[in-house]
C-alpha cells in the first residue's frame, strides 16, 4: 500500500507536458462588414505595439494566420478577388517572419519553441492551401472597370512555396 501511495504522490509531483496541435484562428470580420476596415487599421497599429524580435514574429504569424483563414473562407464562397487579396496579405506577413527569427537568433535569444511553432504553422498553412479548390484562371469582371485575370492556382502555389522556405 505504501508503494502505491508513494507512486501516486510521485506521479502528482512530476511535471506533465501538455502538447497541442497548431490550430488556425476562427475567421474574424470579413470584407463587407462595417467593422472590417477598423480591424485592418487596428492590425496596422499593432505593428508599433509589438516591438522586439520575438513579439514581431508572433505578430506577423498571427496576421498571416488571420489572413489565410480569411482567404480560405472567401475562396469557399467564390469571392476570388477578395480571397486572392487576403492570400497575398497572408504571404506578405509570412515573409516578414524569417528576418525577425534571424534577428532573435543573432541576439542570442532562445527561439526553440518559436521555431517549433513556426514549423507547425508552416505545415498547417500548407495543408490549408493544398485543400483549396479554385479554378486555374478566373476572369474577374467588375461592373465598372476593366476585367482582371486571376491566376489563383499559381498564387496558391507561390504561397505554398513561401511557406516551405
Amino acid at each position: 500500500m505504501k508503494k502505491i501511495i508513494f507512486l501516486f504522490i510521485l506521479y502528482l509531483m512530476l511535471p506533465i507536458v501538455a502538447r497541442a496541435e497548431y490550430v488556425l484562428p476562427y475567421p474574424s470580420f470579413m470584407p463587407g462588414n462595417k467593422i472590417y476596415k477598423i480591424t485592418r487599421f487596428v492590425d496596422k497599429l499593432k505593428n508599433y505595439w509589438f516591438w522586439g524580435d520575438i513579439a514581431q514574429v508572433k505578430y506577423h504569424l498571427t496576421l498571416s494566420d488571420k489572413y489565410l483563414v480569411e482567404a480560405k473562407v472567401l475562396f469557399e464562397y467564390k469571392q476570388y478577388l477578395l480571397g486572392d487579396d487576403a492570400l497575398v496579405r497572408s504571404s506578405n506577413e509570412w515573409i516578414q517572419i524569417q528576418p525577425h527569427l534571424s534577428l532573435a537568433k543573432n541576439h542570442k535569444k532562445d527561439i526553440s519553441k518559436l521555431l517549433a511553432t513556426y514549423k507547425e504553422a508552416a505545415q498547417a498553412h500548407t495543408d490549408v492551401l493544398g485543400s483549396l479548390i479554385v479554378p486555374e484562371l478566373m476572369l474577374w469582371n467588375p461592373e465598372k472597370g476593366t476585367p482582371t485575370n486571376l491566376y489563383l492556382k499559381e498564387d496558391i502555389a507561390k504561397a505554398i512555396d513561401t511557406r516551405k522556405q
